[in-house]
């Protein structure tokens, strides 16, 4: 794997085309890249563990940095991720706001939501001019953090926008609104590489890749950095690779503790120094429809979130 698959850098986010002109008045003069220093503990990835100090509270809101949640393979931890990063965000103050963009509408679900119930959604958004970004968002029972919900009508505006204009940029069109309200805005994707995906990368500044530690799910991170990269090249010249982020780890098992190795050995610093272990207060904390962080404030897993919030605003200069 390792010699078929060359590890790109991360990077600081830039800005997509379609947001620049927003954020240029906000933006301050870009720094070097960040780089994480190795304080000697070795972490489950093995390597010296880097110091990732709580940050600073914020003196003002905005502008956001969008993150998409990708991978094509489902049951990787895409949505469970995107609910535990972001609460354990707005605990740090970061003003966060969840967009569910995945028909399933999981996301929405594992907020406490029900869908079917909801009288607008994000389809309406891409689909109908005339509505307004604050008649869809919802709060959350986690102070800070919102919710651009979803359900099963989104999966008719995949046909629906192939003819549109611009059709790659619906999604980049809807958030611009948000980008200055918010300081990270987490795209939920769905576990595919359609015409959704294609929209939310392009509205995306920066893409994490939560990845489950087995096999079969190394397999399509080449096709879908192949992805990445033709929409950088074509839609989106300010997209990078945030991270890749190693989930549902059990370092008891040699096959876990291989395919993590593989993972390290191929992308380097490109994979997060987190990484999420497997517990059942996932599941629990899923059917009690809120995060980790706040079903069960002291766990492992609510403190693995905590530190990969710590790491991702480190990587994306987000504050």
């Amino acid at each position: 794997m390792s010699d078929t698959i060359a590890a790109p850098p991360y990077a600081a986010p830039v800005g997509t085309p379609y947001q620049a002109e927003h954020r240029a008045e906000h933006r301050p003069e870009p720094q070097p890249e960040p780089r994480l220093e190795p304080q000697g503990e070795i972490g489950p990835t093995g390597r010296p563990l880097p110091d990732l100090p709580v940050p600073p509270p914020l003196e003002r809101h905005g502008p956001a940095t969008v993150i998409a949640m990708c991978n094509q393979k489902g049951g990787v931890g895409k949505t469970t991720t995107t609910i535990s990063l972001g609460a354990a965000l707005a605990e740090y103050g970061r003003k966060v706001l969840l967009v569910d963009f995945d028909p399933q509408g999981s996301l929405s679900v594992g907020l406490g939501f029900n869908p079917n119930a909801l009288e607008g959604t994000i389809y309406n958004m891409l689909m109908e001019r005339e509505t307004r970004l604050d008649d869809i968002i919802c709060k959350t029972n986690v102070d800070g953090m919102d919710l651009l919900p979803s359900n099963i009508d989104l999966s008719a505006a995949e046909v629906q926008l192939v003819t549109e204009v611009a059709r790659e940029q619906s999604l980049a069109r809807v958030l611009r609104p948000a980008l200055a309200t918010y300081d990270v805005i987490l795209i939920d994707c769905q576990p595919s590489l359609g015409l959704l995906t294609i929209n939310a990368l392009t509205a995306a500044d920066g893409v994490v890749v939560p990845l489950e530690c087995e096999y079969f799910a190394l397999r399509g991170v080449a096709l879908l950095t192949e992805t990445i990269d033709k929409v950088t090249e074509r839609l989106n010249p300010g997209l990078r690779i945030n991270g890749l982020l190693g989930t549902m780890y059990d370092s008891r098992t040699l096959h876990g503790r291989e395919v993590l190795k593989t993972l390290v050995d191929g992308w380097g610093d490109a994979v997060f120094h987190t990484v999420i272990r497997r517990t059942v207060k996932f599941s629990d904390s899923t059917v009690a429809g809120e995060p980790i962080t706040s079903y069960a404030p002291g766990s492992p897993g609510a403190e693995a979130y905590r530190q990969l919030a710590r790491e991702v605003l480190v990587r994306c200069n987000a504050g």
